[in-house]
């Protein structure tokens, strides 16, 4: 059996993750932890910890389950630079699995995304467009940073220079080594993502649409089975599912 403690549990993620738990029967739910209760008070019960908290808590969390060698799995989205330093620094001594997005789907999107911008080359324009409900405080995506940075390293592009938020005024012609990020936000959208690639008399299109939380629910309680097996290191839902 294995136990997993949810930091984030009121949350959309947390509650989600919680209810699919009985799905996967080698595991059990020991500690739900939200805001104001102590996760040290828990941790020594459980086996694993899925942190859908918050990317401000994430490395609070992520020593806590260093110092109680307790493998982790991360959800948060939104990090600084200082917050993915913090994690970086610690949980090299445990396994981890942190990945923007848990959904199979997803993955198999990361995973084509890659493909079709080495088969297609550089002659198409790249452009990146997700869509999330009102509620989401970060922007873009983590998902669309990921495949934003999948598309640049495919290019050998460095994303910060390359990347187009949005654009607006007079913005001159588009660039061949530009890459676009467009954020919308509205209604309940779980989740959409749309990676294009553009060129003269052709358009190709991969899309993922997300209807239901239980797609990365399941994803997560997926990678806390599979990453309590594994030796300290870094992985994402790539190696869980191995698309690697």
């Amino acid at each position: 059996m294995t136990r997993v403690i949810i930091t984030g549990a009121k949350g959309r993620m947390g509650q989600a993750i919680n209810a699919c738990a009985a799905l996967h029967e080698p595991l059990q739910v020991v500690g739900q932890i939200d805001q104001g209760d102590d996760l040290r008070a828990a941790i020594d019960q459980g086996d694993v910890v899925i942190d859908f908290s918050s990317h401000a808590l994430t490395p609070e969390v992520a020593a806590l389950c260093v110092q109680h060698k307790k493998a982790l799995v991360i959800g948060t989205t939104g990090h600084t630079d200082t917050d993915t330093f913090a994690i970086r620094s610690v949980i090299g001594p445990i396994p981890v699995v942190w990945a923007s997005n848990f959904s199979t789907g997803v993955n198999t999107l990361f995973w084509l995304t890659r493909k079709a911008a080495e088969i297609l080359g550089p002659g198409y324009d790249l452009e990146v467009v997700e869509m999330h409900h009102r509620f989401k405080h970060d922007a873009p995506s983590g998902t669309a940073k990921n495949l934003a940075d999948i598309l640049a390293k495919v290019r050998h592009l460095h994303l910060p220079e390359a990347a187009r938020h949005g654009r607006q005024g007079l913005t001159g012609e588009r660039t061949p080594n530009e890459i676009g990020i467009h954020s919308l936000r509205g209604g309940d959208v779980v989740g959409d993502h749309t990676v294009v690639f553009a060129t003269n008399g052709e358009r190709v299109e991969l899309t993922h649409k997300a209807s239901s939380r239980d797609t990365f629910a399941n994803g997560a309680l997926r990678a806390a089975l599979w990453v309590v097996k594994q030796k300290p290191g870094l992985y994402d839902m790539q190696d869980v599912l191995g698309l690697k």
